[in-house]
């Protein structure tokens, strides 16, 4: 007689019945053991190990060789919904099929990243889609439509959104607190996460590493109050590595692990990403605060209910693995996905400006194309990237369009020798020069060992033996060193100097130094010049470069070398990278300039910019091969952008794509050769300067005017923003309430004579009023390709919620009547189309404070003041920024027949003054004894009717909420 399998083996059963079945199984101590990253197998019940978390941004990365798609942020130019989506479902049968080589590669993937792009200067700008919250949550609902899969049961991959929630800085990002009102909550960072979620492909969600409103994000309220409202699906939250421990360790929010375990568990993380490997610390904390009446039972019983039940969707506990169980292990780098690498790689591509030097035309005759600049031969690759199977340069791409005898090529980098006092650097030839640096036994390429099978740097003393270095600046510092067989300097664990990367990389990036001027007193040298004496110091270690014995190195006997200990050096310049770059394009009919990052340094996770300038080694190029050739093209091949004022008004054209993955050269080439129209658009504003930014840290768009929404200057190229070689007429734009929403329809026509893609983008814009509204919002957009003469009648839907905004006033969202537009363009500054609607609504009402009161959070506008939190597990309360002076103003606020009195709920100490109309008042705050003790204080304030008040908050005093007491009835004489 054949055993029955058990319930939670069985497929045909309900999925609840199934993961109840296989909870009750699971004692208490394997139950605790599935929250950490690394659950452990449960051999007894026939359960394998499982891991969460496979990097799978824009391919998949870290498991070896992978197709590798465009950068996210290259993705999200492309405006297609049904790009991501096919892009997604490649990376989601690559998972699939790397797991069937290896069980290591996980099937719960961490992409796509949601964060809006807020801020250019980011350094993880790479990783999101847009800086509009629309824009990013469709992109982001196509690509896990793709992950997960069709079946309506089983899922091909899990993918889980990144980073809960507001988080757009990598400068102190464990500890900074992003202040984020409840209107940009609502209308800006929450919507980025909501749509993807509504649309039941996500699987969970991962918290960031900062604060919000002075709450770390690993146990924001918002969590159980917004994310799981959206959908029935239960969410696995997969904590962020490290973030966990952070609570104690560097936010000090809790006194103990074990106090924040509990609050995270409590607050919705299920997944503990912490310590590595090794779930032993991790679950030790669990299982005290369990025994310390911090957690129940029930609470863990929540948190692997909702593991259980990713597992069961992955088909993990079916007999047959699922639908997707039987994945071919050779379904990586087929022709498809190679075709489809290349499709995104070209839709991704923003042409900026265009006086007609684009397309290019064949050389014909004598005529050449150079190719110039520091990526004119680079496919650069990002932390997030997959190992490239093949690769395409823009000269690669350039010499197979053209051919190669019709492309001259200059790198442009600085050719020199490095002296010193008792001669020069040389890098001694090595047999094992050739070999590669791997990961020993882990994919993770933080585990990545610098060679040490490679001799350390030397010297020589006559300059005829001496080592011609390419030097770059990268800007902001960072300069690398590259020997003639292509290998850069770096520095692995035992300090010494070798010539011994391929490329710059890694966690903490060993190939970058700093020169330090002698001559200015320490100071990092310009961006110039290399005259004078030069310390080098190393980045990655802090160490200085110090010429021994032994060879070169900047640390010994486990101690970096400080600049008392290093050597000065005389940057000897065999050529100037500007030299070679004019040579070229002199002889050249036309000159493409490709400039850019490399996404390993300046830019990347840990490490934000602080400028948006091209980096001065970069601007010289360009400007060589203007004076040399006006007929030069600039490429930026960046993963953000920058201010390129004089570019823009001196060259006749600028492209940008991001780092495009395998295909990108060749998708430039079939640009810039006319082969394919540009149609990518801008994903987020390009400031012209860095006067136009904000603080970093300023996450308030709407009062410090940010992203398109509000940006108030003129920008280089506004959100939206891309040309290309055909021209659209839009024509008979409609738009007619159909129940709580609208039907909108345009007509597109290509007026030009070659086929070419158009993006349609349809925005709103809600009546002027008292509260502070975008100039435009993007409500939907639409990317289609039509033949010359060809037209197409586009049809939306837009729900008329999108329409509105969060009122503070009622705590809720609001449409008010009014005429709404409806505008219909190319981008949000290019509109073409615009046709009113009238709607009719509920109207803003005053604040009916009288009754109601005022929540401290719920101000209009402000002024020096941050939000924080008014408990540790809910609610915000506002103080002045550095315990000074602060200023909130809420506007309409009834007072209706009259208020006799003020009571302000708040803590710490310091002074409230409240100003409505002539009445004033100052309420003293005396110690609370902390910053989580409120007290009410109370004061005459007779004031009546509808007034704006004004409260300023002085000293550290934290304001949650304000009360109005009215004035008694009158008692008639008698």
């Amino acid at each position: 007689m054949t055993e029955s399998p058990p319930p939670f083996r069985d497929p045909e059963r309900e999925p609840d019945q199934r993961v109840d079945d296989l909870l009750s199984r699971l004692t208490a101590d394997e139950r605790l053991a599935l929250l950490h990253q690394f659950a452990p197998a449960v051999e007894r019940l026939g359960i394998g190990a499982f891991r969460t978390g496979q990097e799978a941004l824009h391919g998949v990365a870290w498991m070896g060789p992978a197709t590798v798609f465009p950068q996210a942020v290259g993705l999200g130019a492309t405006w297609n919904d049904d790009l991501l989506r096919r892009i997604g479902e490649a990376v989601s049968v690559e998972a699939r099929a790397l797991r069937a080589r290896d069980e290591r590669v996980g099937l719960n993937v961490w992409a796509p990243t949601v964060n809006l792009l807020r801020h250019p200067l980011w350094g993880r700008n790479e990783e999101g889609y847009a800086e509009d919250p629309h824009l990013t949550s469709a992109l982001a609902a196509a690509y896990t439509r793709g992950l997960r899969g069709d079946h309506p049961t089983h899922w091909r991959t899990a993918p889980v959104l990144k980073h809960w929630l507001a988080h757009n800085n990598e400068t102190d990002r464990d500890t900074s607190n992003a202040s984020v009102s409840p209107r940009v909550l609502h209308e800006y960072d929450l919507r980025a996460f909501r749509h993807a979620v509504e649309a039941g492909a996500v699987a969970g969600v991962m918290p960031a590493y900062n604060l919000v409103n002075g709450r770390p994000n690993h146990v924001s309220p918002y969590l159980r109050e917004q994310l799981r409202r959206w959908t029935d699906d239960e969410l696995l939250v997969c904590s962020d590595a490290g973030a966990p421990s952070n609570l104690v360790d560097s936010q000090d929010y809790f006194a103990t692990h074990e106090e924040a375990v509990a609050a995270a568990l409590v607050a919705g993380v299920d997944s503990f990403t912490d310590h590595g490997t090794d779930p032993t610390v991790v679950v030790g904390r669990l299982r005290r605060a369990l025994a310390a009446g911090l957690l129940t039972a029930p609470d863990v019983d929540a948190a692997v209910r909702r593991h259980l039940t990713v597992r069961l969707r992955l088909g993990e506990f079916d007999p047959d693995g699922g639908p997707y169980g039987s994945a071919a292990a050779n379904d990586v780098d087929t022709a498809a996905h190679r075709e489809l690498a290349r499709e995104a790689a070209e839709q991704a591509v923003v042409l900026l400006k265009n006086d007609g030097l684009l397309p290019l035309a064949p050389p014909s005759g004598n005529a050449r194309v150079a190719v110039v600049g520091l990526l004119a031969d680079e496919c650069k690759t990002d932390w997030y990237s997959g190992t490239l199977i093949r690769r395409s340069t823009v000269l690669d791409g350039l010499r197979e369009r053209f051919g190669a005898e019709r492309v001259v090529c200059a790198e442009g980098v600085d050719r020199v020798r490095l002296k010193y006092a008792g001669g020069w650097l040389r890098v001694p030839a090595s047999a094992a020069a050739a070999q590669a640096r791997v990961a020993a036994g882990a994919f993770d390429p933080a585990l990545l060992a610098g060679r040490t099978d490679l001799p350390p740097v030397g010297t020589c003393a006559a300059a005829a033996d001496a080592t011609e270095f390419a030097l770059v600046d990268w800007g902001e510092g960072a300069w690398t060193l590259r020997a003639p067989d292509g290998r850069y300097l770096s520095v692995a664990a035992d300090g010494f100097v070798r010539a011994s990367a391929d490329q710059p990389g890694g966690w903490v990036v060993q190939e970058t130094f700093a020169l330090v001027s002698v001559a200015n007193g320490g100071g990092d040298g310009d961006g110039d010049g290399h005259a004078g004496g030069h310390l080098l110091r190393h980045t990655g270690t802090g160490g200085y470069v110090c010429v021994a014995a032994d060879g070169v190195k900047v640390a010994a006997d486990g101690e970096v070398l400080p600049a008392e200990r290093a050597t000065p050096f005389t940057v000897e310049v065999l050529e100037r990278g500007e030299d070679a770059v004019a040579r070229a394009a002199a002889t050249a009919d036309t000159v493409i300039v490709v400039a850019g990052n490399d996404p390993h340094i300046n830019g990347r996770e840990t490490e934000d910019r602080t400028t948006l300038a091209l980096p001065p080694h970069q601007d010289r190029l360009w400007r060589a091969a203007r004076a040399a050739n006006p007929r030069t093209a600039l490429v930026l091949v960046s993963a953000y952008p920058y201010a390129v004022t004089d570019a823009d008004a001196e060259l006749p054209a600028l492209l940008w794509t991001a780092h495009g993955g395998q295909a990108a050269g060749t998708a430039l080439a079939r640009v810039i050769a006319g082969d394919v129209s540009p149609a990518g658009r801008l994903p987020q504003t390009w400031y012209a300067a860095d006067t136009d930014l904000p603080d970093l840290l300023d996450y308030d768009i709407i009062g410090s005017r940010q992203t398109y929404q509000y940006f108030d200057g003129t920008p280089l190229y506004p959100f939206g923003h891309g040309l290309g070689y055909s021209s659209f007429r839009y024509e008979d734009l409609t738009a007619e309430r159909d129940g709580d929403a609208l039907r909108v329809a345009v007509t597109l026509t290509n007026t030009g004579a070659v086929t070419a893609d158009e993006v349609a983008q349809l925005y709103t814009r809600a009546p002027r009023g008292p509260v502070a509204l975008p100039h435009r919002r993007l409500a939907a957009h639409r990317r289609v390709r039509l033949a010359p003469g060809a037209w197409r009648r586009l049809a939306f839907r837009l729900p008329l919620t999108d329409l509105g905004f969060w009122d503070v006033r009622q705590d809720r969202w609001a449409l008010p009547p009014g005429t709404y537009e409806l505008l219909a363009g190319a981008s949000s500054r290019d509109i073409r189309l615009m046709t009113p609607v009238e709607l009719t609504g509920e109207p803003l009402t005053a604040r009916p404070v009288l009754g109601a009161g005022l929540a401290a959070n719920g101000y209009d506008t402000q002024r020096g003041t941050e939000l924080v939190d008014r408990t540790k597990t809910s609610g915000d309360a506002v103080r002045p920024r550095d315990d000074g002076t602060g200023e909130l103003l809420y506007q309409e606020c009834d007072f209706g027949d009259g208020a006799a009195a003020v009571t302000v709920e708040a803590a710490g100490e310091g002074a409230v003054d409240l100003i409505a109309g002539t009445t004033a008042t100052t309420v003293t705050v005396t110690p609370t004894g902390g910053p989580y003790r409120y007290a009410s204080h109370t004061s005459g304030f007779a004031v009546s009717g509808v007034r704006d008040l004004r409260v300023r908050l002085r000293g550290p005093v934290r304001l949650a909420r304000i009360a109005f007491t009215a004035t008694g009835p009158r008692k008639d004489a008698t």
